[in-house]
């Protein structure tokens, strides 16, 4: 009798909180990698792109030579962006605009909701319940194409959206006691 193996999500260790996304993702009953190299991306099954600062985290993933990796990974198996992770998934940044891994279909502007001092806790509704959503220095999703579903809204806007087998959100996650949305997207590989 063979046991069954626990789903191994990476999250990119490369910027941001991606501590805060591996005890989410335990917490959701999943097996955690951290990655920072094209080896490590292959024994994963999804993997989670954490906040931080986007065009940072674009400098590290081409000196890394982790950008088309990405994008191959991509192709076949989920991929979830938080915040800037959700910047990179675009496939239009603007304000300024910037290049991006073009994973989902949106167009999103880099720090919409202000400046750090204008960061914010929130309430969105997920699932027909409450959810605390964190938004820090957090991107607004403007435009979603047709095979985009929003899962959440602030303020009129999507906060929580998938694409097939991919999820992006510019609110983190990770950083309440609230594990569903780690369990949505595991759900998902």
């Amino acid at each position: 009798m063979s046991a069954t193996r626990k789903k191994l999500v990476g999250i990119l260790a490369l910027q941001g909180d991606f501590e805060a996304h591996e005890k989410a993702l335990k917490t959701a009953g999943a097996d955690t990698l951290q990655v920072r190299t094209a080896q490590q991306l292959d024994r994963v099954d999804a993997l989670i792109i954490p906040g931080g600062e986007s065009t940072t985290m674009l400098k590290l993933l081409g000196y890394m030579n982790l950008l088309e990796p990405l994008r191959s990974f991509a192709a076949t198996k989920p991929v979830f962006g938080t915040c800037a992770g959700a910047i990179l998934l675009a496939n239009k940044v603007e304000s300024p605009n910037q290049e991006s891994l073009g994973i989902i279909d949106m167009t999103i502007e880099r720090n919409a909701y202000g400046r750090q001092i204008d960061s914010r806790v929130a309430e969105v509704d997920y699932e027909g319940r409450p959810f605390e959503a964190v938004f820090i220095r957090a991107p607004i999703i403007r435009k979603t194409g047709p095979g985009v579903r929003v899962l959440a809204e602030y303020q009129g806007t999507p906060v929580l959206i998938e694409q097939g087998k991919h999820l992006a959100s510019t609110f983190h996650p990770e950083l309440t006691g609230d594990s569903r949305v780690h369990s949505l997207f595991l759900s998902k590989i």
